[in-house]
């Protein structure tokens, strides 16, 4: 159909071309790079900032839109901190186990570019929810809980990323 009709190729390559989407998002054209330091801790969860914080690069890496280098280098700078870590029962057995709970995780998060000294953005209370089931045995629900708090982590991580890409 594309050979026979080169005008239908050509309107699509300009409709596409028109309509401003980019893998970069909206982002100023000077921030290329980005640093993410390890987020803050207001939580008692001991280490919830390593997971946090690894799910974030692991999610600008992924998505390709900015590079991640250290700060020194960065045209950007992404700092985050937990300030609500909450595990709430959702279902129990019949004899009153917990058998299901809910994970939440809150943040709040700023983007800076650091080129012109400016903030491009703060959002406080970005939360992210996990859901997991849990047998009989306490060692398997901390099992569970640290399953549950990586994949929010992937989550809040890929939200994170679309909010600092494509906010503008």
């Amino acid at each position: 159909m594309i050979r026979r009709h080169p005008l239908v190729l050509a309107t699509v390559i300009v409709l596409l071309a028109g309509c401003g989407y980019s893998l970069r998002g909206n982002l100023p054209e000077h921030i290329r790079t980005v640093a993410v330091p390890v987020f803050v801790n207001r939580t008692q969860e001991p280490a919830v900032e390593n997971f946090l914080t690894r799910a974030v690069v692991d999610a600008f890496v992924t998505s390709g839109r900015l590079k991640v280098v250290r700060p020194e280098e960065a045209d950007s700078i992404l700092e985050g901190e937990i300030v609500g870590y909450q595990l709430d029962s959702l279902s129990f057995d019949s004899r009153a186990n917990v058998r299901e709970y809910r994970l939440t995780v809150t943040l709040n998060l700023q983007f800076r570019d650091v080129k012109r000294n400016v903030l491009l953005w703060r959002q406080e209370g970005v939360q992210e929810k996990a859901d997991f089931r849990v047998p009989g045995q306490v060692s398997a629900t901390i099992t569970r809980e640290e399953s549950a708090l990586r994949a929010a982590a992937v989550d809040i991580g890929r939200a994170i990323v679309n909010l600092a890409v494509d906010r503008f």
